[in-house]
């Protein structure tokens, strides 16, 4: 789901990039398909009983690389020219746009180098190895991942992948939104997970397209609110690495080019709590037989347990990612046994 990045490093990407529309969506749908799975869709009477609502839940575990950030990172390598993508590129991630950039790279055949806090979940590291990126490892709490980054991108002149804070990006996750509406039908609300903001702030252009009038609601850790304060202070708040089990959205800030989608076309930033995520874990292996990730449970967290307003209405949920260590999985999901 969404990664930090260094609020600099983004900021000079966004002067790069410009900001998206949906017109930048409907041209990623074309660029991703036949390489991105179409995803299903997915139901639960247990689920519609416990709301009043009909859910739709976006299965995004069930994607290439385990995430919904295949979208963005194949559509914005894909975007290089050949000259461009063949100097290599590089990225900043905690696991799943690593992945996707890894993946992504090597569908395409060039070189992709992640950096990764070391603390990143194993099975999230040990995956973009497979797909065969050189990865970085760095203190998440201690250094500065810009510096480092610059270090290793200007001597072979990479290309800087952000996770969020980028035009194609951004398009590329809301395809995730149009695909869900497109199967779906007309939505009331709709209500994403939230990070550095990448799949709120795409799936927002597409609801607003596709879906006029529906409410688009994002989701993030308790713990890690800088959304949140962000959306309700009217400017972009930094907060320090939060401590949650949702690695994938231990953002510190939002990015420009997010922030700005965000404050016009979302209704409203909710959090949910570290073991409203574990509870919502459970849930989806007890009753939908699906192994997702802390972070791919945050906006299934806030309408589980009724933080949203869906009584009698038509909901869209995305379900952001599946990679989790088994191991942890277990210890996480065993402890509310």
């Amino acid at each position: 789901m969404q990664d930090t990045m260094p609020e600099q490093a983004e900021t000079t990407m966004a002067a790069r990039s410009g900001a998206p529309t949906f017109a930048d969506v409907a041209r990623a749908a074309e660029r991703i398909a036949g390489i991105a799975h179409r995803t299903p869709v997915l139901t639960s009477r247990t689920a519609d009983a416990r709301t009043g609502a009909k859910l739709f839940f976006k299965a995004e575990n069930l994607q290439r690389g385990g995430a919904f950030k295949f979208r963005g990172a194949y559509n914005a390598i894909s975007a290089l020219s050949e000259a461009v993508r063949a100097r290599g590129v590089l990225s900043f991630s905690s696991g799943n746009h690593a992945q996707a950039i890894a993946l992504a790279s090597q569908l395409l055949g060039i070189p992709a180098t992640i950096v990764m806090p070391g603390d990143a979940p194993a099975a999230k590291i040990a995956a973009t190895r497979g797909y065969g990126a050189e990865v970085v490892l760095y203190d998440r709490y201690t250094q500065d991942r810009e510096a480092l980054g610059r270090e290793l991108a200007e001597p072979k002149g990479m290309t800087l992948i952000p996770p969020f804070n980028h035009r194609d990006v951004i398009a590329g996750q809301g395809t995730l939104a149009q695909e869900l509406i497109e199967e779906a039908g007309p939505l009331d609300v709709l209500v994403a997970c939230l990070g550095g903001g990448g799949q709120l702030a795409g799936c927002a252009l597409a609801a607003a397209a596709l879906s006029p009038g529906c409410r688009v609601i994002g989701v993030e850790p308790e713990a890690g609110n800088d959304g949140q304060q962000s959306f309700r202070t009217g400017r972009i708040v930094t907060i320090p690495v939060p401590r949650t089990i949702a690695d994938g959205a231990q953002s510190t800030a939002l990015g420009d080019l997010t922030f700005a989608i965000i404050q016009r076309e979302v209704a409203d930033i909710l959090t949910v709590s570290d073991p409203q995520l574990v509870e919502t874990m459970r849930f989806f292996a007890e009753r939908m037989k699906l192994l997702v990730e802390p972070t791919g449970c945050l906006a299934a967290a806030a309408v589980l347990h009724g933080l949203v307003d869906v009584k009698d209405k038509r909901v869209g949920v995305v379900i952001s990612g599946g990679n989790v260590d088994l191991a942890t999985f277990a210890q996480l999901v065993g402890e509310t046994a």
